[in-house]
């Protein structure tokens, strides 16, 4: 547990840098969902508050409890996720489509947003057991096993976005404990031959839509190419330093849909600009980069297995978000982390945050 002599070593630029995310993220979601005509905010905004208050909770849990405890129980928190996503299967709400959420009373959750975290632990419990020069094929048999039960799971509610953000977990730890490039290289090669069986049998019809309005957003610019089209449009218009906070009109008169969500950077981009981008894009690489250097200095390989699994997935849901806001990527409901609306989201992103303090504060061997 935690020893009150731990907080001198406790990241405060860290944690400051992720704080002024956060704060921006309530900002640009207030106004993302700002009426004009009325003069009120969306309850929306108001849920997004009470999803940071509990974030910030639940990342100084996950700071107390030493995480080689967490690592040496991750096969039971594991085992406990891969329930809890069976169960959402069956008695999981159902939202837009997908059956992903879990409600109890008036609250509701969605388990997936916690996978990355539970992956990374296991994983890095996994391959801190040995030496990379003691690495067998089993090892990484194993790895590959571990992501694949909830991989399977997630995509089945359907929810490919969320799925996919484990893979950058998984091949990230692995890299690190010794996965050989040329390993990698030889599955991508399998990836790009599989790539016309998952188009034909893999892809939900939708979801081959998006992925064809993306390469021509005009084919079907009313339809599955709106979101791409609006969102560029959004970006564009804000030009060097912005419209104004609440005066972006593609916001404001609601011409990009789910705009306090998945394209929360483009309403940042339209009211404030390559300026307000820029800050918010150097905030995230200081972010990922300080995080980085808590695995550098980590105590053990557990530590920094943990850390590089857990930033590999932040890192890719930041990227996404960002190029599909552009329009340089398919549009997948993937939110950009600490910024958009989504209580799940922003819990476990915090949590994240939490495990890599937890790791750069007992950097220190007893």
């Amino acid at each position: 547990m935690f020893k009150h002599r731990l907080a001198v070593y406790i990241d405060w630029a860290l944690l400051g840098a992720i704080g002024i995310l956060g704060a921006i993220g309530a900002a640009i979601v207030f106004s993302a969902t700002y009426d004009p005509t009325s003069g009120s905010v969306g309850v929306e905004f108001y849920r997004h508050l009470v999803a940071l208050a509990i974030g910030v909770a639940a990342l100084v849990g996950c700071l107390m409890v030493d995480y080689r405890t967490l690592a040496d129980r991750s096969l039971f928190i594991y085992a406990g996720l891969v329930a809890i996503l069976v169960l959402t299967l069956f008695v999981g709400t159902e939202q837009g489509g997908a059956q992903r959420w879990v409600g109890i009373g008036p609250l509701s959750g969605q388990p997936s947003e916690l996978a990355r975290l539970v992956l990374a632990l296991v994983l890095a419990s996994v391959y801190a057991r040995n030496s990379p020069a003691r690495r067998a094929l089993r090892d990484w048999i194993v790895g590959a096993a571990v992501v694949a039960l909830p991989f399977v799971l997630i995509a089945r509610q359907p929810d490919l976005g969320t799925a996919v953000t484990l893979l950058p977990v998984c091949l990230t730890i692995m890299m690190f404990a010794g996965l050989r490039i040329r390993v990698l290289a030889v599955v991508a090669l399998l990836a790009v031959l599989a790539a016309p069986l998952v188009w034909a049998y893999g892809l939900e019809e939708y979801q081959q839509r998006r992925i064809s309005s993306f390469l021509d957003p005009e084919q079907d610019p009313q339809g599955a190419g709106y979101q791409q089209r609006q969102a560029r449009i959004t970006v564009g218009s804000g030009g060097l330093t912005g419209r104004g906070f609440l005066q972006g009109t593609q916001n404001q008169y609601n011409f990009l849909p789910v705009a306090h969500n998945d394209f929360i950077f483009s309403v940042l981009a339209e009211e404030h600009g390559f300026v307000g981008v820029s800050i918010a894009l150097i905030l995230y690489l200081f972010v990922i980069l300080r995080s980085l250097d808590a695995a550098r200095v980590a105590r053990d390989s557990t530590g920094m297995y943990l850390v590089a699994g857990i930033v590999a997935g932040f890192t890719f849901q930041v990227v996404y978000n960002i190029t599909m806001s552009v329009g340089l990527a398919p549009v997948k409901g993937l939110t950009l982390p600490l910024m958009s609306f989504g209580g799940s989201s922003i819990i476990a992103t915090l949590m994240g945050f939490g495990l890599i303090l937890n790791v750069r504060m007992r950097r220190f061997r007893n």
